[in-house]
């Protein structure tokens, strides 16, 4: 299976801005004080992930239905 310059350049896109997200959470995470916090704060972007993806799907599936 060929992958064309464009798949490619838009795989290329996307593992950019996944790496530059990790990266930051990662900073943050870094600046916590303490193991403990550094737990809570994984937890509290773990959540916020979690609730911004049932914002998309909620979004995504009323755009279905409105089609």
């Amino acid at each position: 299976m060929a992958i064309t310059e464009d798949l490619r350049t838009q795989l290329q896109q996307e593992r950019a801005r996944r790496e530059l997200t990790l990266g930051s959470i990662r900073s943050h995470l870094e600046e916590q004080p303490s193991a403990n916090t550094v737990r809570a704060c994984a937890r509290s972007w773990c959540r916020d992930i979690t609730a911004l993806a049932e914002t998309v799907i909620s979004a995504a599936t009323s755009t279905e239905t409105n089609e």
